[in-house]
This record gives C-alpha cells, sequence and structure tokens, in this order.
C-alpha cells in the first residue's frame, strides 16, 4: 500500500513540474491577433520562447508606403518583460517596445524603404521567458 501512495504521489509532483515549465506560445500568439489596433490587418504571428539563445529573432519583408504594428501578449504581466526591436535591413533598430524603461505592449513602423526587416524578441526582467507577438499592416 505505501508503494502505491509513494507511485501515485510522484505522479502527481512530476506532473506539477511539467505544467508549471509549459509555455504556450501559440496561445499567446492568438490572443494578439484580435488586439491589433483598428484598422490593421493580420499578417503573421509569432512564437515567443526562450531556447538555446538570449533572444528569438523572425524576418519579414516590409513595402515601403505601408505601417505595421508588432504587439506583445505575455502572461501573468501584459509584456512580461518581453521586448520586441526591429531591424533594417543593415542591422540598424529603428523601433523597440522598451522606451526609457517602459515596457509597451506595441509598436507600430511607417516603413519608408522595401527590404527585410527582423524582428527580435528579448526578455528583460521576464519571469516565464514565454510569450506571443502578431505582425499587422495598413496602407
Amino acid at each position: 500500500m505505501k508503494k502505491v501512495i509513494f507511485i501515485v504521489l510522484t505522479v502527481c509532483f512530476l506532473s506539477t513540474l511539467e505544467v508549471i515549465g509549459q509555455c504556450n506560445s501559440e496561445a499567446l500568439s492568438n490572443q494578439c491577433i484580435p488586439k491589433l489596433a483598428a484598422g490593421f490587418n493580420f499578417l503573421k504571428s509569432y512564437k515567443i520562447e526562450k531556447g538555446a539563445k538570449d533572444f528569438v529573432e523572425y524576418s519579414y519583408v516590409f513595402t515601403k508606403g505601408t505601417q505595421y504594428m508588432i504587439n506583445i501578449c505575455a502572461a501573468p504581466a501584459p509584456t512580461d518583460g518581453v521586448v520586441v526591436s526591429l531591424f533594417d535591413s543593415n542591422r540598424n533598430k529603428v523601433a523597440t517596445s522598451k522606451i526609457n524603461g517602459q515596457f509597451i505592449s506595441a509598436i507600430a513602423y511607417p516603413c519608408n524603404t522595401t527590404g527585410i526587416y527582423y524582428i527580435q524578441y528579448t526578455f528583460d526582467g521576464s519571469t516565464t521567458y514565454c510569450g506571443g507577438s502578431a505582425l499587422g499592416f495598413k496602407r
């Protein structure tokens, strides 16, 4: 009987650890889509999970004359220390969601040059290293 109780308690403990460590970045990125500002059309969602690197990076071709919006969704706080930075094709930072030490949940960028842009997510004081993001555009 003691062995059965020990096995049940061990399984319960291990399943609790797994739930704590899980990141549901897909659900968070899906939550971000309807949070795009009015007038912006959804383009793509991104999963943000810290892996071997200290950042997560994606690329996307932006078009001149188009305004883009990138928002962040995280839990338990709205951004939970997730910072999005946008870099142009020359790797110059053109926008960021951390301004004067404050975290904002979205950035808007009016594109003046067509090209590949790099969307980089970093973690500044994050508790979960997990989030989601959505990219939208309007002309």
